[in-house]
């Protein structure tokens, strides 16, 4: 089973935040980091998984209507006196460049938030960033709306693709999709959610099945709690996106 950081270390640590992929970047055991992407106002990448602030910081409203310098100011709760903010994608970039140059096969999983509300540019923004920081070859861009995903093909012939839902099969379905115009849907993986595994090892053929975890996240308690991953495997998933990945 590989295992993926979902929104870095995000059970014992604020998610999407630095110190969460930081304390994710430094785990052996983990094949990348998942996390999540919106636009600001001013057209910067930020990363955060609502459409809203209220949740993860101490501010109300929706991240499309903040500006960078504003969203800056916002406070994410650490359970101590370090204060946390809302990191940009080139940021997080930077934090982990290191790793993904060093280690082929370590990725990051960039889930494009276009699913809501439709974020003009976004996936040009993403893959000409990760271009100029030489990281083309370590993303994998992913997103519940397929015209994000198509778009990303388009305009990188040789991304890594993944489709988000639910259910396997509605990925699956997703994928056939998407590849009447950007090709073999075999390479393009699917990400459901890990109770939503509704096809046989048969049917799913051998495809990437990275299955996500809602559980439970930062500042809630660790549960103790530890996946059965021959029960997984045995349900055809091949990589798992969970919030405490330190735990294995």
């Amino acid at each position: 089973m590989k295992i993926w950081a979902h929104r870095g270390c995000s059970q014992n640590y604020p998610e999407n935040t630095l110190t969460s992929f930081s304390k994710a970047a430094n785990l052996k055991n983990v094949v990348g980091i998942e996390l999540d992407t919106q636009l600001t106002k001013d057209g910067e990448t930020v990363v955060i998984h609502d459409e809203r602030v209220d949740r993860t910081t101490n501010g109300i409203g929706f991240v499309r209507d903040f500006t960078l310098k504003e969203l800056k100011q916002l406070a994410i709760y650490t359970g101590g006196d370090k204060i946390e903010r809302i990191p940009t994608l080139k940021e997080v970039f930077e934090l982990l460049s290191g790793r993904l140059k060093a280690d082929d096969e370590f990725k990051l999983n960039i889930e494009l938030k276009n699913s809501v509300y439709y974020y003009e540019e976004m996936e040009e923004k993403t893959i000409n960033l990760a271009a100029k920081m030489g990281l083309t070859d370590s993303i994998v861009y992913s997103s519940f709306y397929t015209k994000s995903i198509a778009k990303v093909r388009k305009i990188l012939p040789t991304a890594n693709i993944a489709v988000l839902d639910t259910l396997v099969s509605n990925c699956l379905y997703k994928s056939y999709g998407i590849a009447k115009d950007v090709g073999d849907a075999k390479q393009i993986a699917l990400h459901p959610f890990w109770r939503g595994i509704d096809l046989t090892p048969q049917e799913l053929n051998g495809r990437i099945v990275r299955a996500w975890f809602s559980g439970h996240l930062f500042p809630e308690k660790p549960t103790g709690n530890r996946l059965d991953f021959a029960l997984l495997e045995a349900h055809g998933i091949t990589d798992v996106m969970i919030n405490e990945p330190e735990m294995y």
